[in-house]
Parts: structure tokens; sequence; C-alpha cells
């Protein structure tokens, strides 16, 4: 069937046959739907003349789904499923309280924890439910308002702002630093690489002049505290976070082989932070353009600073 002769069915048919796949009959489509079971069996002859297929195979009083009924069961249930959360959602954007955000494992417990002293004085009603998914969220499915991520930017659908940066030190234990003569000893060792930035570590290498080599060895981690435990454990070289470096630098947990400032002077894009990202629609709603404009304006870096 080609684009210029499909036409969309009934949305009172879809209904209709949906009823039939929850029910089992038509029957029983009718009690649920308040109608009769002629019309519910008029609608789904006009269903299948549209679609040009048999949807159930009808043995008396029961009736069977074919294949083809069970694959577009699938659809409308999804379609109807976006429909309701559709209708929700506008029948409760006015007014609304609650904001729905996810927000990176790291960001929510190194930042986010200090600010919501600040966000309780600027939005004293909000009720904030977070969810800590490190992959960015399918918005509509995850019922997600805004997502602060980890990364380099580039999420090109959404608006985006850099909250803060994340820069990184080179850090491994002692006894591992004993074998790193130069950065060129790097590439002899397991680097422990995060799972949403598998370039993180070619870029620090290209920035250390060692642009087209390849590590020994790369192990991957999902999540930032994960990957410094890793460190810690002697299991490879990381980069880590300047703020928990220094302090496992301090504790004599870690060591940083190539000297804390390292990577100071490493080009801004290749340094990694938290993004604020939003879609467009979403910033109509007053409370979550409010809190965008808190979370953007807040200073993290001292927040975190005077912590």
């Amino acid at each position: 069937m080609s684009d210029q002769t499909f036409r969309l069915p009934p949305l009172n048919a879809l209904r209709v046959f949906w009823a039939v796949m929850r029910k089992g009959s038509f029957r029983s489509a009718a009690d649920d739907l308040l109608v009769t079971p002629q019309a519910v069996s008029q609608q789904i002859k006009l269903l299948e003349d549209i679609l040009g297929v048999h949807l159930f195979e009808r043995k008396g009083r029961v009736v069977e789904p074919t294949e083809q009924a069970i694959v577009l069961s699938h659809f409308v249930e999804a379609g109807f499923d976006e429909f309701k959360e559709g209708v929700r959602r506008v029948t409760k954007a006015t007014g609304r309280n609650r904001i729905n955000i996810n927000i990176s494992p790291y960001f929510a417990t190194r930042y986010l924890m200090q600010g919501l002293v600040r966000l309780r004085e600027r939005m004293p009603g909000v009720d904030l439910r977070m969810t800590t998914m490190v992959e960015t969220p399918d918005f509509a499915r995850d019922e997600v308002d805004v997502s602060i991520q980890w990364g380099f930017g580039g999420w090109k659908d959404y608006d985006t702002a850099l909250l803060v940066r994340d820069p990184k030190i080179i850090c491994c234990t002692p006894e591992i630093a004993e074998k790193l003569r130069s950065p060129q000893d790097l590439i002899k060792q397991t680097l422990l690489h995060p799972v949403l930035s598998r370039d993180l570590w070619l870029r620090v290498l290209r920035h250390l002049k060692l642009e087209g080599v390849e590590a020994a060895s790369v192990i991957e981690f999902h999540d930032a505290a994960t990957m410094r435990r890793a460190a810690i454990s002697g299991i490879g070289v990381g980069l880590i976070s300047r703020i928990d470096a220094i302090q496992d630098i301090r504790d004599g947990n870690l060591v940083a082989p190539f000297g804390i400032d390292a990577l100071t002077d490493l080009p801004s894009e290749d340094v990694p932070g938290f993004f604020l990202i939003v879609p467009r629609s979403h910033k109509r709603v007053k409370m979550i353009a409010t809190f965008c404009e808190w979370i953007i304006t807040e200073d993290w870096d001292a927040l975190l600073d005077a912590s």
C-alpha cells in the first residue's frame, strides 16, 4: 500500500479492536464498551476492509486473533497508552508542582544535594521526583521532564546548557605509578573507561602526544563511582573527577603519576561536563521553565567549594 493511498483507520474501530483483543470475544468487548455485539462486529468488519486483512477467525461465539491481529495489537496498545499519557499531562499541566528529573548519579550526589536548600527557597512548593539513569532517557516513555547528563554536549534534538565542567586527573595506585615513567607507558596499562564516552581516553592520549596508539587493555564501567573503586583497587589507570581525585590523593589511596595539573590545559571541547537537557516543548510549562532557570544560573563550582 503506497503512502498516497494509505489512510489511518477510524479511531473508534481501533478502540473496538483493542477491546476485543483484551476481552477475547465480541460479546465481552461489547459489554465493556456498552454497545451491542453487532456494533462491535461492524467496527471489526470496517477495520478489516480498510486494512485488507482478516483479524479474527470466528468459531461460533469464540474468536481467535490472526497473526496480523497480534502484531497490530502491540502498536494499538502503545498508541492508546500514548494518548492517555498526553491527556494526563495536558490536564495536569496547569498549576502542576511536580517535576520529573533524570539526573546523572554523580551530579546528584556531588552537586544537586548541595543545592536543594536553594531550590526550596526559589520554588517552595516544588515536588521533585528523581531517577538516576546514566543513559539519556526517552522523555515521553520514561515520563521525564528534564535531564542532567554527563558528556560533551551534542544533544541536537533538545535545548541544552552546560551546568559545570567535570575535569579529570590521571590516577592510579602507587604500585602502578612506579611503572609509569612517561605518558608513553600508559598504553601498556589497563585503562578504565566510562561507558558513556569511549573516546575520553583517546582525547587525553592525543593531548599527551600519543595520538593513534591503542592501550594494551581497556575496561569499561557504567558509572564514575565504580570506575573510581576499580582504580583504588589497582585494576588499572583511571580518569577520576578532580574533586574525588584530590581527596583520594590526600588519603593516600591514589596518586597522580604525571601531576594533578597534567590535564588542566586540555581543550575545553575535550573536557566533559554535566548538561541540562530539555525537550523544547517542556519549557512551556511554567514550573519546568522556573526549574531550568534556577539550575542554569546556580554557581555549582562555588556551591561545591563551600560545602
